[in-house]
């Protein structure tokens, strides 16, 4: 099990981008590499019914999203402007279904919100949130504390506290080893 990086708890739009790992001696490691574990992905942060059933489709929408927010955290890190594809990317998964749960009546329950999970928008559904929160993490306070993990060969993002500056204790452990290495070797 991988530790999720600081503030990916706080912003799926941040846990989506670190779904894919780069494992020091190993190949990427992709958590969305089929439908099946695309689904699971969705369904485990609340994001699909329990029920959901993803086909490669809309698992290659999930990853195509995943890239373009990477692209935005990247130029965004990098203090650059945004690639043009990445914010059409974006708005689009943002606009293409409503969010917000609907006002809804029944007589055993009386009014209450509920937000519909038909089977052709449960993908939409899940991509309009994760986008949303990117959008909200990109322009909030917190868009100052995303960086980039300093270790090589990872490429997560997170969200910095104080010094830190990896997204977990391996990485950090990983790039101090590094450090040292390079100083007795001088």
């Amino acid at each position: 099990m991988i530790d999720a990086a600081p503030g990916a708890d706080l912003h799926p739009g941040l846990d989506l981008a670190n779904s894919r790992l780069a494992v020091p001696g190993q190949p990427p490691l992709d958590l969305l590499d089929s439908p099946a574990a695309a689904g699971r992905w969705l369904i485990d942060r609340g994001l699909a019914p329990a029920d959901a059933v993803l086909h490669e489709v809309c698992a290659g929408r999930l990853r195509a999203l995943r890239s373009q927010i990477r692209e935005l955290f990247t130029a965004y890190v990098g203090e650059v402007a945004p690639p043009p594809e990445a914010l059409a990317a974006v708005n689009a998964a943002m606009t293409r279904v409503p969010t917000a749960a609907e006002l809804r009546w029944d007589a055993s329950r009386g009014l209450h919100r509920a937000t519909p999970h038909p089977t052709d928008q449960v993908v939409d559904r899940a991509l309009g949130v994760l986008a949303a929160d990117v959008a909200d993490l990109l322009t909030s306070a917190d868009a100052s504390r995303l960086a980039a993990c300093d270790s090589h060969p990872c490429v997560r993002f997170l969200l910095r506290s104080g010094r830190r500056q990896w997204c977990s204790i391996r990485c950090g452990d990983r790039a101090r080893a590094a450090r040292a290495y390079a100083r007795r070797t001088q």
